[in-house]
Order: structure tokens, then C-alpha cells, then sequence
């Protein structure tokens, strides 16, 4: 295996010029656009550092690959293997359906203890939108990874889990679960939100950000999400006073914090885009907001994601596996490459990173784009998956 690996110094990652970085290419389009987005990173991290810096990659398997070869939807390598690497990335993956087989990206978030899932939101020019200001759209979502009702404690309806839960409930606490009922436990932590609200905070402080959103539903489920705002402003309060400061104390100067409830926050991304930057928010919210600000903006095809922890990450594309368009060349890699542009970020190579979206934004003003933009441009030229990838490679030549 040449190359090196990252290493994590108190919480931080020392990344070595020549990385090994493990990469899982995905299911359905997972290969076609893990191909291209590949060659972009690798031609762009060449035309920045030269032979001063390169990533050597190796494939470890999960999905339907892995299952094909080991009989197992992930094996045990892969999750060592990426422990070792520090830092991966993959494609989109199959969930298979069907009882007792979980999320292959919930387990490796929870295995590895990616508790935040990190998802910027930013307009580029000449994507099609249904707003009338896209522009207005540049916000980064912070969500709590590992708690809230995705933690998978949950019984089916008429099991003797749920049962005995509904009679220790009515038995211990007088409360009434109609009977057939199934049963899910939402924990949200101190711990975990502190540590989610922590990694909003200092992303923030560390890029110029104007304000930090708590987004939570705690004027209902108060013990909950209610708690969650509670301990974020507590977070600043005591850890973070004079640079996150809560609105109604703000004067001028620091970040401001901000809460909304969740139903208002739908509105205010429509209606008040502008006034909105970082926002952190519990389990499922986040999962809600991401998708909903990416359809403002262009869609999954072009949202990237990262889930990253103290030091480990993975970063993903967003979307699903297109089965019906597996091989054929066609779909937009906008997702899993700006993921790249993401994961080059994270390991310090900001330029190369740099590189790659002003070329990709060029080519989007160029209306040279995957059939996904293509029907919604007037005057496009609707080109492949690897034509997309090369036409940005050759946009790098003129940045």
C-alpha cells in the first residue's frame, strides 16, 4: 500500500503530502460518477501541487459489491480499513429492504462516531431553481449524527419488546399507548448536542460566519428538542462568551445565536434566505432542512455531505443510486465530487479544492450539463457524466 496514513492528534487530523484515502465507489451510478469525480480531484490536486502532493486512494467495499463478494452488506475490513485511513469517501449506497438490516450509512456514522453530518447549501449561477433568488442561499447545516429517533431503538407494533414498553409506561407513569402501537425512543444528549453545537460554533468563528440557528421543535417535544436549544446557548454562554452571543444580547459584535422552531424555519428559508448561515439542529431536522434547502438551490445531484467526527470522516454523496441509470454514463457527479471539494477542505489543500468549483461553477455558466440540467436550460448542451468531467478539467486550464 504506498503512500501514507493521516494521523489524529488531539482531535485534529496530520495529514501526510502522499495520504492514503480509502474510497467505496458506490451502487447503481455509484461508478460512473465516482470514475469521473476521481479523475477531477486527481488532475486538480496535480495542477496545484505538482508532484509535490498526491492521494493515494484504495477501494474498500460496502454495498451491493461487498455483498456480492463476501456476503456482507459491510464488512468488518472496510469499517477497520477507513478506522486506519482516518479519512474516506464514497459513493451512494443501497439500503436493502428488509427486516433487521440497517442503513449501511447510519451504521458507518454510529460505528465510527461521525456524530455530525455537515451539508453547505450554496447557489451556483445558471443552475435551474424554483426560487426566484437562489443567490440568496448560502447556508451550512450541522446535523446531530448518532441521537434523536435515527438511533434505532425502535420495537415493531404487537412485539413483546413494544408490548412490555406500553405496559411498563401505563403501569409506572399512568401514560396511555393504544394498544398495536410501535414504539421508538428518541435520546437527545448534553454530550451530544454540546459537541454537535461546538463543531457549529467553531465553524463559524473560523470562517467569518455572521450567525449560528438552533433549529429544534422544543415548544412541543420540550424535554427533547427543548433541551437541545437549552444546552447550545448554555454552550456558548459558558464556553463561548463574547464571540456566540445570543440575539437579545447582541450589541455589535461576535456571531449571533438565533433559535427557530422547525415548522417557522420552513418558511424562513423560503421567504428570508438571506438571514440565515450557520444552522444546527437535531437528527432529523437536519435530515429535513438539508434536503429541502438542496432542492432551492439544484437538487441532490449537486448537494455534498460530510460526516465527520474527532478526526475521522467520511464524506458522501447525498443522493440515492439511480439503479435505472447504472452504467449508462448519464447522471450529474455535482454530489459526490463537491463532497471531494469538501474532503479536500478538510485536509488542508483549500486550493485544489478551490480549483474544482470555480471550474465546475464555469462549466454550469458554460450550459455545458448533465441531462438533469440540461432540460431545464434554455440553450444547453445536454453532455455525459465523463464529457461533464472533462470539460471542467479543461475549465481549470483557464482559472
Amino acid at each position: 500500500m504506498n503512500g501514507d496514513l493521516i494521523k489524529i492528534k488531539s482531535g485534529k487530523i496530520d495529514v501526510p503530502d502522499y495520504p492514503i484515502i480509502p474510497f467505496i465507489e458506490g451502487d447503481g451510478i455509484g461508478p460512473d460518477i465516482w470514475k469521473t469525480s476521481q479523475r477531477i480531484m486527481d488532475v486538480a490536486i496535480e495542477k496545484t501541487y505538482g508532484s509535490k502532493r498526491k492521494i493515494n486512494w484504495i477501494e474498500v467495499l460496502a454495498g451491493e459489491k461487498a455483498f456480492n463478494k463476501t456476503k456482507s452488506w459491510l464488512p468488518d475490513e472496510t469499517v477497520e480499513k477507513i478506522r486506519e485511513c482516518v479519512v474516506g469517501i464514497k459513493g451512494p449506497l443501497t439500503t436493502p429492504v428488509g427486516g433487521g438490516i440497517r442503513s449501511i450509512n447510519v451504521t458507518l456514522r454510529q460505528v465510527l462516531d461521525l456524530y455530525a453530518c455537515i451539508r453547505p447549501v450554496r447557489y451556483y449561477h445558471g443552475i435551474p431553481s424554483p426560487m426566484k433568488n437562489p443567490e440568496y442561499v448560502d447556508m451550512i447545516v450541522f446535523r446531530e449524527n448518532t441521537e434523536d429517533v435515527y438511533s434505532g431503538i425502535e420495537w415493531p407494533a404487537s412485539s413483546e419488546e413494544a408490548n412490555r414498553i406500553i405496559s411498563y409506561l401505563e403501569n409506572q407513569f399512568g401514560v396511555k399507548i393504544r394498544e398495536n402501537s410501535s414504539i421508538g425512543i428518541k435520546p437527545i444528549s448534553e454530550f451530544g448536542t454540546k459537541r454537535i453545537s461546538k463543531k457549529a460554533f467553531d465553524f463559524a468563528l473560523e470562517n467569518n460566519r455572521n450567525s449560528v440557528t438552533v433549529v429544534h421543535k422544543g415548544n412541543i417535544m420540550k424535554y427533547t428538542e427543548g433541551a437541545f436549544k437549552n444546552w447550545a446557548y448554555d454552550l456558548a454562554k459558558y464556553e463561548y462568551k463574547n464571540k456566540i452571543i445570543p440575539y437579545n444580547e447582541y450589541k455589535d459584535s461576535g456571531i449571533i445565536l438565533k433559535d427557530v422552531i422547525a415548522d417557522n424555519m420552513f418558511q424562513q428559508i423560503l421567504l428570508r434566505p438571506s438571514e440565515y448561515d450557520v444552522l444546527v439542529m437535531p437528527n432529523l431536522n437536519g435530515d429535513y432542512f438539508s434536503d429541502a434547502l438542496a432542492a432551492q438551490v439544484g437538487g441532490l445531484g449537486i448537494a455534498p455531505g460530510g460526516n465527520v467526527g474527532d478526526g475521522f470522516a467520511m464524506f458522501e454523496a447525498t443522493h440515492g443510486t439511480a439503479p435505472k441509470y447504472a452504467g449508462l454514463d448519464k447522471v450529474n457527479p455535482g454530489s459526490l465530487l463537491l463532497s471531494g471539494v469538501m474532503m479536500l477542505n478538510y485536509l488542508g489543500w483549500e486550493e485544489a479544492a478551490d480549483l474544482i468549483e470555480k471550474s465546475f461553477s464555469e462549466t454550469i455558466k458554460q450550459k455545458y450539463v448533465t441531462y438533469d440540467f440540461a432540460r431545464q436550460m434554455e440553450g444547453a448542451t445536454e453532455v455525459k457524466c465523463s464529457e461533464f468531467g472533462e470539460r471542467i478539467i479543461s475549465n481549470m486550464n483557464k482559472i
